[in-house]
């Protein structure tokens, strides 16, 4: 069962597609034993993680707006970091804002999760940051993995959108063997990245499964035809952050029936975290 779950996380929760957006992007981390045009490709895979680290380590002291799109129509909350870890406040559905009523009741929600956060014993506040910070360090392993899970192919530069981009496609490498069930999804992956020429940002990438991947032992099973794609933009001159990510997942769930799952989300309006919310201000 603690796998089924893990299994149902992975597809489902926000965090989770915070990290199958991850998953997307480190299919094109660094490779260094390429051998066509490889002085070229070196370059600029090292320094794109250069960049991405930098936008990584970043990316916590920013909030954001947040819009879900699927069948229904449209959410957008209003994601804040407040004492070292996210918290999502309800601001508009379907693009028009919340009635007076619920409006209120988000604010009121809002101000007493800060309350209880601000109440934390030491060892509650250091088990609810930990668990944010597992999901992040569980990316960095994924990103890790990368150097030895794929090999690398420049096909030259593009246009895409106001940005002039090296394109590289990534495919599995032979043999790999991956640390853990997550890491397992790679091997059936394949994808490609758009790096800014100047920035050496990641612009755009698309991931597509082509083979079909066991990712929870005999329960479940990631179908050929799951697609990512995510977006970043410039948010500062030197740190970039994601756009749009879109997400439509296939998998075998106890090898017997089908879970399909869809998600849209667009995300803007990056903003400093206030410094009332942050964990320097209450001392850690």
């Amino acid at each position: 069962m603690a796998r089924m779950e893990e299994f149902r996380a992975l597809l489902r929760t926000h965090q989770s597609r915070v990290r199958l957006a991850v998953v997307c992007l480190a299919i094109v981390l660094p490779l260094f034993g390429f051998s066509e045009n490889s002085v070229d490709v070196h370059t600029i895979i090292e320094r794109s993680v250069q960049a991405n680290n930098a936008d990584w380590n970043q990316a916590p002291e920013y909030d954001y707006f947040e819009t879900d799109r699927d069948a229904q129509g449209t959410k957008t909350s209003h994601v804040m970091m407040i004492l070292g870890s996210p918290y999502e406040r309800l601001v508009a559905v379907n693009e028009k804002p919340l009635p007076a009523d619920k409006e209120q009741a988000e604010q009121y929600k809002l101000e007493q999760a800060i309350a209880a956060r601000q109440k934390e014993s030491p060892r509650q506040r250091a088990q609810r940051v930990a668990k944010y910070e597992r999901d992040r360090k569980r990316d960095h392993l994924l990103m890790e993995q990368l150097t030895d899970a794929f090999d690398f192919k420049l096909q030259g530069t593009r246009k895409l959108g106001p940005h002039e981009v090296y394109l590289l496609q990534a495919r599995p490498r032979a043999g790999y063997q991956p640390p853990n069930s997550q890491a397992k999804v790679l091997t059936g992956m394949e994808g490609r990245l758009w790096i800014d020429t100047k920035t050496y940002q990641w612009v755009k990438v698309e991931a597509i499964v082509v083979h079909p991947v066991s990712i929870a032992g005999i329960l479940a099973r990631v179908e050929p035809g799951t697609r990512f794609e995510l977006e970043n933009v410039p948010v500062t001159e030197n740190i970039w952050l994601p756009k749009h990510f879109a997400m439509k997942a296939s998998a075998k769930v106890l090898m017997l029936f089908n879970h399909n799952e869809q998600e849209d989300e667009t995300y803007f309006n990056y903003h400093k975290s206030e410094p009332s919310q942050t964990l320097s201000s209450m001392g850690k």
